[in-house]
Protein backbone atom coordinates (compact mmCIF):
# COMPACT_ATOMS: atom_id res chain seq x y z
CA UNK A 1 0.00 0.00 0.00
CA UNK A 2 1.47 3.39 -1.00
CA UNK A 3 0.54 6.17 1.54
CA UNK A 4 1.44 9.69 -0.47
CA UNK A 5 0.53 13.06 0.98
CA UNK A 6 -0.09 16.74 -1.20
CA UNK A 7 2.56 19.36 -0.93
CA UNK A 8 3.14 22.17 -2.81
CA UNK A 9 6.13 22.60 -4.95
CA UNK A 10 8.15 26.14 -3.46
CA UNK A 11 11.75 25.54 -5.19
CA UNK A 12 13.49 23.17 -7.47
CA UNK A 13 17.62 22.73 -7.81
CA UNK A 14 17.88 19.85 -10.59
CA UNK A 15 16.23 16.97 -10.02
CA UNK A 16 15.50 17.88 -6.26
CA UNK A 17 12.30 20.11 -5.00
CA UNK A 18 11.33 21.93 -1.70
CA UNK A 19 7.72 21.20 -1.02
CA UNK A 20 5.34 22.84 1.59
CA UNK A 21 3.40 21.13 3.54
CA UNK A 22 1.95 22.65 6.83
CA UNK A 23 4.70 25.30 7.58
CA UNK A 24 7.02 22.09 7.05
CA UNK A 25 9.82 22.28 4.18
CA UNK A 26 11.15 19.03 2.12
CA UNK A 27 13.45 18.51 -0.16
CA UNK A 28 11.89 15.27 -2.04
CA UNK A 29 13.10 13.96 -5.75
CA UNK A 30 11.20 14.83 -8.89
CA UNK A 31 12.69 12.64 -11.29
CA UNK A 32 9.28 10.86 -12.05
CA UNK A 33 7.58 14.58 -12.69
CA UNK A 34 10.67 16.52 -14.57
CA UNK A 35 7.93 18.41 -15.83
CA UNK A 36 6.93 19.96 -12.33
CA UNK A 37 6.94 23.35 -12.22
CA UNK A 38 7.19 26.05 -8.83
CA UNK A 39 3.90 26.59 -7.44
CA UNK A 40 2.23 22.95 -8.64
CA UNK A 41 1.19 20.53 -6.25
CA UNK A 42 2.84 16.69 -5.85
CA UNK A 43 2.02 13.47 -3.68
CA UNK A 44 4.87 12.94 -2.28
CA UNK A 45 5.41 9.45 -1.30
CA UNK A 46 8.68 8.56 0.46
CA UNK A 47 10.64 11.30 -0.48
CA UNK A 48 9.65 11.02 -3.94
CA UNK A 49 7.56 12.99 -5.79
CA UNK A 50 5.48 10.29 -7.57
CA UNK A 51 2.24 12.35 -9.57
CA UNK A 52 0.95 15.81 -9.95
CA UNK A 53 -2.24 17.01 -9.25
CA UNK A 54 -4.44 20.56 -9.69
CA UNK A 55 -4.89 22.48 -6.46
CA UNK A 56 -8.60 21.53 -5.95
CA UNK A 57 -7.19 17.79 -5.45
CA UNK A 58 -4.07 18.86 -3.02
CA UNK A 59 -6.70 20.43 -1.04
CA UNK A 60 -9.10 17.83 -0.69
CA UNK A 61 -6.22 15.47 0.04
CA UNK A 62 -4.85 17.92 3.27
CA UNK A 63 -8.60 18.06 4.60
CA UNK A 64 -8.73 14.33 4.87
CA UNK A 65 -5.50 14.49 5.97
CA UNK A 66 -6.48 17.25 9.02
CA UNK A 67 -9.52 14.50 9.64
CA UNK A 68 -7.69 11.33 9.97
CA UNK A 69 -5.10 13.36 12.41
CA UNK A 70 -7.68 14.72 14.74
CA UNK A 71 -9.67 11.36 14.80
CA UNK A 72 -6.29 9.48 15.69
CA UNK A 73 -5.85 12.55 18.22
CA UNK A 74 -9.21 11.85 19.88
CA UNK A 75 -8.50 8.28 20.00
CA UNK A 76 -4.68 8.78 21.87
CA UNK A 77 -6.59 11.01 24.31
CA UNK A 78 -8.99 8.49 25.44
CA UNK A 79 -6.48 6.25 26.12
CA UNK A 80 -4.86 8.25 28.26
Amino acid sequence: MCIAVPSKVIKIEGKVAETELGGVIRKVSIEMVPEVKVGDYVMVHAGLAISIVDKEEAEMQMELWEELMEVLNDAADRND
